[in-house]
């Protein structure tokens, strides 16, 4: 089995800094999901798109899954990714996080297999950067227990398992400027991405 064969990617939310749903964001008439999953698709077998808006995703060639556990935040559909996917890890990412490196991606299976953890995230300033990381199958059912206590913060669950955490200058090898995990949460984040690339958005 391949150990890095799948990428989640988390298309919930409510948007709501940005003002209207984040997961139909479109650079120069192309949706930025789809762009997210053409670069995705060099380095993953896998894709799987946790959506709460399933039908608009007919015609995808990825596994389209809405969460198991409902309103319980990013961790239920993390929980609902590991739980269907192929492979032993992992990578998730969430649909508003366009800066993906994959040289940074292959610096974190080193690490896996390196310390044999079972969750690979980044610190920064002191806080974990959840996303733009790998998670092992092995801790579908802890996330399980972990939502049962009503508890739905990533940090206090990743305290309890085997978890490496990357420290800042070494994530900044990669990413100098830590916009790897820059979410776009407002039409001003959508500006600078959109003066980046060069294009127009739209939603």
């Amino acid at each position: 089995m391949k150990k890095f064969g799948t990428a989640i990617i988390l298309a919930g939310g409510k948007s709501s800094r940005m003002g209207f749903d984040k997961q139909f964001l479109k650079i120069n008439n192309k949706r930025l999901i789809d762009m997210m999953i053409e670069k995705l698709k060099k380095e993953f077998e896998e894709i799987i798109i946790v959506t709460n808006k399933p039908k608009e995703y007919r015609g995808y060639g990825q596994k389209i899954l809405t969460d198991i556990i409902k309103n319980a935040g990013p961790l239920a559909g993390i929980y609902t990714g590991l739980k269907e996917a192929k492979f032993e890890y992992a990578f998730v990412i969430a649909c508003d996080m366009p800066n993906i490196d994959i040289d940074y991606i292959n610096y974190m299976k080193e690490i896996i297999d390196k310390y044999k953890v079972d969750v690979c995230i980044t610190k920064v300033n002191g806080n974990i950067e959840p996303f733009h990381g790998f998670y092992s199958k092995k801790i579908t059912e802890s996330i399980r227990e972990h939502l049962e206590t009503e508890k739905r913060d990533i940090k206090s669950l990743v305290k309890k398992l085997n978890t490496y955490y990357i420290e800042e200058k070494l994530v900044k090898r990669y990413s100098p400027s830590l916009d790897i995990f820059k979410n776009l949460n407002t039409k001003k984040d959508l500006e600078h991405f959109n003066e980046k690339l060069g294009g127009k958005s739209s939603c």
